[in-house]
């Protein structure tokens, strides 16, 4: 089944007192690109997030996102005593000393609290090893996030291979009625052939040399004949149909299937000179077109 290159997915997850949420989305590309984006001090982790990417996606313009916050508690804070009883002396003895000139008092205990040094964060504590102890909480939310992506992908393919067997079927009709047409070429020539050199020997003493209309008539089926191209395209239509229904990151092949295609369609139309299968050719033309727009979007 095909699977689209575009799609987006995104996953939130608690680990014990960190929230971690991550967002995915792709856009096309021939080859596989990844942008990925950390919180400060997570740098660490990019080439396994790479790595995981890549196990899930053949191909695309693929960014990520990751966020971590920690979700603060009472425990994250400490009050450093011997610093207060510090700031708490130092006052005093600045009051005693000069209060009486300032007119001063000692403050109130929250002026203090905002002291340098007087509340200790210990929400940072071991922060240089915090990448990879959440490691296995971030893989398993990336990995949360890359079903949902797939799941988008997914659906986008299968809409994408409808509307895609729905011009190759169309693509199989256009030529079958170039293969029955095909015959008619030489036959279509050699008449008009025998009527103008008819016309142009009539009232002239000269015999019909019907061997050399027949000489002529050969020489041109050989030039028109068209019977390789039918088959070669049949062929690339068979081999499309296949990889659509047995392969998953197909679209190279595809591409290349397509622009096989055209070729056979352009070939037909310069070596069968003949109104109704130019007509057909134009019609398979802008078919090709079709598919090969869509043809960008699979992976």
């Amino acid at each position: 089944m095909l699977v689209s290159m575009t799609g987006f997915g995104a996953a939130t997850t608690r680990s014990a007192e960190y929230l971690i949420s991550s967002e995915i989305k792709a856009v096309n590309n021939r080859y596989f690109k990844s942008s990925i984006k950390l919180p400060d001090g997570f740098a660490s982790l990019e080439t396994k997030i790479d790595e995981l990417l890549r196990a899930n996606i053949a191909r695309g313009t693929v960014s990520v996102t990751v966020r971590i916050v920690r979700e603060s508690s009472d425990a994250d804070f400490e009050v450093n005593l011997p610093a207060l009883r510090r700031y708490v002396s130092e006052a005093a003895s600045f009051k005693k000393e000069l209060g009486d000139e300032l007119n001063c008092d000692l403050g109130s205990i929250v002026a203090y609290l905002r002291l340098p040094g007087v509340i200790r964060d210990k929400s940072d504590d071991g922060a240089e090893n915090r990448a990879e102890r959440l490691w296995s909480a971030i893989e398993r939310n990336l990995k949360d996030a890359l079903d949902a992506f797939q799941k988008m992908r997914d659906t986008e393919g299968a809409a994408t291979q409808k509307y895609l067997s729905e011009n190759i079927l169309q693509l199989r009709e256009s030529i079958s009625e170039v293969a029955r047409f095909a015959p008619t070429v030489a036959e279509n020539y050699r008449v008009r052939l025998s009527e103008r050199v008819s016309k142009a020997l009539e009232g002239r003493d000269v015999a019909f040399d019907e061997s050399a209309i027949i000489r002529e008539v050969a020489i041109f089926a050989d030039k028109v004949d068209i019977s390789e191209e039918i088959s070669r395209f049949r062929s690339h239509l068979d081999q499309f149909d296949g990889a659509m229904t047995n392969e998953k990151a197909c679209g190279k092949k595809l591409d290349f299937l397509t622009q096989e295609m055209f070729r056979e369609t352009n070939t037909i139309g310069s070596k069968a000179n003949f109104p109704e299968i130019l007509k057909l050719v134009v019609e398979m033309k802008s078919t090709i077109e079709r598919v090969r727009e869509m043809v960008q979007n699979v992976e």
